[in-house]
């Protein structure tokens, strides 16, 4: 290797590394750990062992946020072990109460819809395993003891971007709402933040609200039937940008491209398609923020100790912004150094 390679790789490795502290920084003022616990915390002196799981890996959200944990867990010194929702109830049952028979320093979960995991989650705080609950309600928060609940304001999410669609279309037209999983509570907040916003407008027509389950293929299906049964639809909101996506190539391939559409997450596909003006908006569904800010949560669990309700709340917001053409292109920045 040359010298100037050497200088190179050299001044790599510090910007690296001087990137990992900046971000550990962010995400700890974002969560409003104090500087004193952050030092404390840090990196953990030994290696911990933590169990992960999230709806399911096919969907961006839950791929994005398996990176964000495994990328703060290099940064914590600590070893994610993946247990895939697969989108499917019975299958990520199935995945925790494997996860509930082995021992962890701490584990963190979203589950498929509320009440599905209950038992194996309850056995392993019985253990005395902190559960960090990730997005949505693994069960309401005075029936189980989690750690901590990190999660968005998903009727806000969902009442923002309905918002954005019915202000660009003047408070009057026909729309579809395509849901997510109905016992996801996720999926429950949105729904209410879109119902709350048309229910303000009369002139606001609701064709149809059919759940896809976060499906692209039955988004797909329930599209096809939507393009031939109604000749007008002026918007569409969805409860993920991948559903949306999905939508919009069949709204392509029948040439009914002037339909706005609005989604969740704010993933990198559907941020370039809002610049791109493929969709019109997307709300910042913060997986990166969430699933790292579950290491810092156990890590500063396990290695200072840090109690349920007084070092950390019970619920933790994890709010992002509406993301237009305006300010894409930094959220995009945010998501490419896992902050948010």
């Amino acid at each position: 290797m040359s010298g100037t390679d050497k200088s190179s790789k050299s001044r790599r490795d510090v910007l690296q590394a001087t990137a990992a502290v900046g971000a550990a920084t962010a995400l700890l003022g974002g969560l409003r750990v104090s500087p004193a616990l952050a030092a404390e915390v840090g990196r953990s002196e030994k290696p911990l062992k933590a169990a992960f799981s999230n709806a399911g890996l096919q969907a961006t959200w839950c791929a994005q946020g398996k990176q964000a944990a495994e990328w703060w867990g290099k940064l914590f010194n600590v070893e994610v072990t993946w247990f895939d929702g697969q989108l499917d109830a019975v299958k990520q049952r199935a995945a925790i109460d494997n996860m509930a028979s082995q021992k962890w320093d701490f584990v963190a979960i979203q589950a498929f819809g509320i009440g599905t995991l209950t038992q194996p989650v309850q056995k392993m705080i019985d253990a005395g395993t902190p559960v960090i609950d990730m997005d949505t309600l693994i069960a309401p928060l005075d029936q189980i003891n989690v750690h901590s609940f990190l999660a968005p304001d998903n009727e806000f999410m969902g009442a923002s971007v309905t918002q954005a669609l019915v202000g660009a279309i003047g408070g009057k037209g026909k729309v579809i709402m395509t849901q997510g999983a109905l016992g996801h509570t996720g999926a429950q907040g949105r729904a209410k933040g879109f119902n709350s916003v048309v229910k303000q407008y009369p002139n606001i027509e609701v064709l149809d609200t059919q759940p896809a389950d976060w499906d692209v293929s039955k988004t797909a299906r329930l599209w096809e039937t939507y393009l031939t049964k109604y000749p007008q639809i002026d918007a569409a909101f969805f409860h993920n940008d991948d559903m949306a996506l999905a939508a919009s190539n069949i709204m392509k391939a029948h040439n009914r491209t002037t339909i706005l559409i609005g989604g969740v997450d704010a993933m990198p596909p559907a941020i370039q398609a809002v610049s791109e003006g493929r969709m019109f908006a997307t709300v910042r569904n913060p997986s990166c923020r969430i699933h790292g800010g579950a290491i810092v949560a156990g890590v500063a669990a396990v290695a200072a100790g840090e109690k349920s309700g007084q070092g950390i709340p019970k619920s933790v917001v994890t709010d992002g912004p509406v993301v237009t053409k305006a300010n894409a292109a930094g959220m995009q920045w945010m998501e490419d150094h896992f902050l948010i």
